[in-house]
Order: structure tokens, then C-alpha cells, then sequence
């Protein structure tokens, strides 16, 4: 398994009328890469553009344990990040069923993401124990290679299309859907609400607008 970034463990939260298990645990993979997407300006949590600029790069892998003061960051690392990041987003949007997320949009996004691999080529470990992936590179370029590996350990155990991004804008912030028939496309119930109020308005504004027209 390739986790070059940090794991943090959660204790799984257990309802006090249920024993009843979770149907999937998010696994480490998953948590890599959410870690590196869930770094844009939007989702419920508002944090700043951690990608803005290379100091704010800089300051995240030092926060993700995985680079050193010393380590060396361009404004072209900075800007490969949030080009890597919306590609992602984009295909995690399609996950989630996004009506925004087009096949021209998804298709420019994973053409980048071939071009990304093959600039941040991944390596073969082989054990006794089995195989991995692993950076070719170190540095930044390890950290891109390193979201594209977990990207792929997560799409060989099958749940790829469990890792999804908020369907409701601005948010599209990164989750790990759960649910047993994989449903979820919004991160929370405060986005699915305001999705639903949202659509809720267009269909009265439609109707509305359609009342008011001059009849023929």
C-alpha cells in the first residue's frame, strides 16, 4: 500500500440504538486522497486556498509531515497542485452522478490525469507479503505520484466510485460514500438540504415564468 501522507484513525461512531456495523470503512487510501482534494476554498468547512501559492503549499506538506523546511517549492508546483486537484474533483463529481460534470469536462479532466502519471511515474515494490506502488520521485513530485497511486489501490479494491465530491455548489467537497446501494452525492445533510431548497426555486421561478408568459 502507498500512504505517503499521514493516516489519521477515527473511532467509529456507534448509534445508541443500533449496533449495526457501517457498510464500508473509508479506507487509508481514500483518506490520502480526500486529505489532498479537500484543500480548495469551498465546502462547508471554508478553509483557505491551501494551494494558492508555494509558501501555502510549502506550509501544507510541512503540516502533512511530508517535506522538510528545506524542501524546494515553485509557483509551478503550486499551480501543478491545483491543476491535479480540479482534475480530481472533476472525476470525483462524476461519481457523483454531477448533471455539470459533462463527458467534454470529464474527458479533458482525465486526459490531464494521464499526462499527470506520466510525468509522476509510480514504481512496482514487490515483498513476500505482495505488491505496491510507489513514487518514482521524491519531493513534490513523490506527493502528486503518491495521489495517483492511493487513486489506483482505491480503484483495484473496487471502491473508486465510492470517493466522491459534494454534488452541491459551490461545496464539492470530497467524500467517501458509505451507504450500502451508494447513493450519497452530497457530503452532509446541510448541502442536500440546500441543494433540494435550491431546486426548489428554479421549479417555482419556472413555473412562474411560465404562468406570466403572454398567451399566443
Amino acid at each position: 500500500m502507498c500512504h505517503l501522507l499521514p493516516v489519521r484513525t477515527r473511532r467509529p461512531t456507534i448509534s445508541p440504538r443500533t449496533t449495526e456495523a457501517s457498510p464500508l470503512t473509508q479506507p487509508p487510501a481514500a483518506d490520502v486522497v480526500l486529505r489532498f482534494v479537500n484543500t480548495h476554498p469551498a465546502g462547508p468547512h471554508r478553509l483557505p486556498e491551501r494551494f494558492a501559492s508555494a509558501t501555502d503549499l510549502h506550509a501544507w506538506l510541512l503540516e502533512q509531515a511530508i517535506a522538510s523546511e528545506t524542501t524546494h517549492v515553485t509557483e509551478a508546483d503550486a499551480a501543478t497542485a491545483r491543476e491535479l486537484r480540479e482534475a480530481l474533483i472533476t472525476v470525483l463529481l462524476a461519481h457523483s452522478a454531477d448533471q455539470g460534470t459533462t463527458s467534454h469536462v470529464l474527458a479533458e479532466a482525465e486526459s490531464y490525469l494521464r499526462h499527470a502519471a506520466s510525468r509522476y511515474p509510480l514504481i512496482t515494490v514487490v515483498t513476500a507479503s505482495g505488491a505496491s506502488l510507489a513514487p518514482a520521485q521524491s519531493d513534490v513530485p513523490g506527493l502528486f505520484a503518491t495521489v495517483l497511486a492511493n487513486a489506483t489501490e482505491l480503484a483495484q479494491a473496487g471502491v473508486w466510485d465510492r470517493v466522491r465530491a459534494c454534488r452541491h455548489q459551490p461545496c464539492h467537497f470530497g467524500f467517501f460514500d458509505r451507504t450500502r446501494n451508494k447513493n450519497a452525492v452530497y457530503c452532509g445533510p446541510r448541502c442536500g438540504s440546500r441543494e433540494s431548497m435550491r431546486a426548489y426555486r428554479q421549479r417555482k421561478k419556472a413555473l412562474t415564468s411560465q404562468r406570466d408568459a403572454p398567451s399566443e
